[in-house]
């Protein structure tokens, strides 16, 4: 799942670059790899099937995430360094569990 991955990039970005939005907004590679991960996470969520993401809508917000893709694509000048601050250390980690939960009960169902 290219999701998971784009997930885990982020998390590492921060464990590289240090939780601390001083340093998010001021370094502008932070911050462009940052967003440009959680734009990949939007246009992904944009393939995945309408029956999954209606199976799972409770558990994830589709809608946002896919709406959080077209505000970076199409607003980039315009983008909100704390709205992509906040899903990037709070909306990020738990899709990232939402992520490994769906592979490990895949993984399981399939007798992986």
């Amino acid at each position: 799942m290219h999701i998971l991955t784009y997930c885990r990039d982020i998390e590492s970005f921060i464990k590289r670059f240090g939780m601390d939005y001083q340093a998010f907004i001021m370094d502008r590679a932070y911050f462009n790899a940052v967003s440009m991960c959680i734009l990949q996470i939007g246009e992904l969520a944009n393939g995945l099937s309408v029956e999954f993401r209606e199976e799972t809508k409770e558990q994830m917000q589709w809608d946002l995430i896919r709406g959080m893709r077209n505000w970076l694509a199409h607003a980039y000048t315009e983008m909100d360094e704390n709205v992509i601050w906040e899903t990037a250390t709070n909306s990020i980690p738990v899709l990232l569990h939402f992520c490994k939960k769906v592979i490990a009960q895949v993984t399981n169902d399939k007798g992986l």
